[in-house]
Order: C-alpha cells, then structure tokens, then sequence
C-alpha cells in the first residue's frame, strides 16, 4: 500500500468552504429559477420520498416454509424472492384453488 493522503489536500478540485464562501452562499429556490426557470426549478425543488409507486404492487405477507424449500431459492442468489413469486405464479397458471385442499 502506499502512503495514505492527508484530508486537508487531497481533494484540491473541492475544497473547504471559507466563512466569504458561506457569505456568498445562497439558498438553491433562489438561484434554480435563473438557472432553470420558475417551473422546472418547483419541481426539482419538490421533496421526493422514497422509490416511485409500481404499477402492480405487492402485499407483503410472513409465511411458514420448509427450510429446503427455503434454501433452494436463498441458494439461487439474489432475487430468489422474484423468482419465488414467478414459480407460484406459474403454478398458478395450471392449478385451481380447489387444489390446495389437501
């Protein structure tokens, strides 16, 4: 390894504000609209909570399942929860609800 970089200079393309830069500091609702105009600077300043709605949601459910069953899917990677849904998704598509009677 070589030798670790001091903070204070190693990022010279950015560096720590002075109290004149806070001074000159202005809030980013004043400054957006000159740069983007009034609309587009409302709607980039707009807070944005969390991912975007999907258009087909899914509940959330807890449920009991064998453990190999279980590791099967944990074993496949990431994403075993998707390809869960689509296995019983796809059973789905070949059985009625009457098969779950047992």
């Amino acid at each position: 390894m070589g030798k670790k970089l001091k903070a204070e200079i190693a990022d010279t393309t950015n560096p720590e504000w002075s109290p004149a830069d806070f001074a000159r500091a202005r809030p980013a609702s004043e400054v957006l609209p000159g740069l983007f105009g009034k609309a587009q600077a409302m709607e980039m300043l707009k807070p944005k909570r969390g991912r975007p709605k999907a258009e087909v949601t899914k509940e959330h459910v807890n449920l009991r399942l064998d453990a190999a069953v279980l590791e099967t899917f944990k074993a496949s990677g990431p994403g075993w929860q998707t390809r869960m849904n689509a296995a019983l998704a796809d059973w789905l598509k070949t059985h009625t609800p009457d098969d779950l009677n047992l």
